[in-house]
C-alpha cells in the first residue's frame, strides 16, 4: 500500500507529517464530530472538499483535476454525515469497543457508485471519469471503511490528547504514533526526562 503523507498543523502551531494509511481515514482529517473534530473542521462549502481532494490519496490512482470534480451542497452534507459516522465507528474499532448500529447504517448507506479510473485511449494516461461527485467520494471511502471492520491494524495515536486514527501499514505492525515528528518525539522526551529524574 503506497505511503501518502500530508503536512498537518496542530492547534499549537506545530507542523508534522501524517499518513492515515487509507483514503477513508484520510478523510477524517477534514474535521469531525465533537469539540476536537469541530476545531479542525475545514468543510464549509463544496469548494473546500474539492480543494482538499486535489492533494488526497485519489491521486495515487489517477491525477485529480479540479475541473473533473462536481460537488454540490447536498453532496457535502452527505460526505460530512458519512465522515462523522466513520469517526465514531473507527474510534470504537481502534479502542476495541462495539460500534453503534446507527453509525454502521450510515456507512452502509453511503456505499454506491465509486469514482471510476479510466485510461486515455490516446495518451494511455490514467484519469478519473468525470464528473466525480461528492457521493462517489463517500462511496469510495465507505467501501474502504467496510474492509477495515475487524482489522487488527486500525490504530488511534497513543499520544496524550491525540485522536488521530490510522491504518498501521508497517511491516512489523507496531506503529503507535500519528507521527514521530510529533507524538513519537514527545514520548521520547518524556521517557528521557523520566530516566534522568530517576538517575539523579
Amino acid at each position: 500500500m503506497a505511503s501518502h503523507t500530508r503536512l498537518l498543523t496542530g492547534l499549537d502551531g506545530q507542523r508534522y507529517h501524517f499518513d492515515a494509511g487509507v483514503f477513508c481515514l484520510e478523510l477524517l482529517l477534514t474535521g469531525g464530530p465533537g469539540p476536537v473534530g469541530e476545531a479542525y473542521e475545514i468543510l464549509f462549502g463544496p469548494d473546500d472538499l474539492a480543494e482538499w481532494l486535489l492533494d488526497s490519496r485519489l491521486n495515487d490512482t489517477a491525477p485529480v483535476r479540479r475541473e473533473d470534480l462536481d460537488i454540490t451542497m447536498a453532496d457535502l452534507s452527505h460526505v460530512v454525515q458519512f465522515r462523522n459516522a466513520l469517526w465514531h465507528a473507527a474510534e470504537a474499532m481502534a479502542q476495541g469497543k462495539a460500534i453503534e448500529k446507527g453509525h454502521l447504517e450510515v456507512i452502509n448507506a453511503a456505499v454506491g457508485e465509486a469514482p471510476r479510473p479510466q485510461i486515455d485511449v490516446v495518451t494511455l494516461r490514467r484519469h478519473w471519469a468525470a464528473p466525480v461527485t461528492g457521493k462517489q467520494i463517500a462511496a469510495m471511502a465507505a467501501r474502504e471503511a467496510i474492509d477495515l471492520v475487524g482489522s487488527q491494524r486500525l490504530r488511534q495515536c497513543a499520544g496524550d490528547n491525540c485522536y488521530l486514527l490510522f491504518l498501521d501499514t508497517s511491516r512489523p505492525g507496531k506503529r503507535r504514533w500519528c507521527s514521530m515528528e510529533r507524538c513519537g518525539n514527545r514520548n521520547k522526551v518524556r521517557e528521557f526526562r523520566s530516566r534522568s529524574g530517576a538517575a539523579s
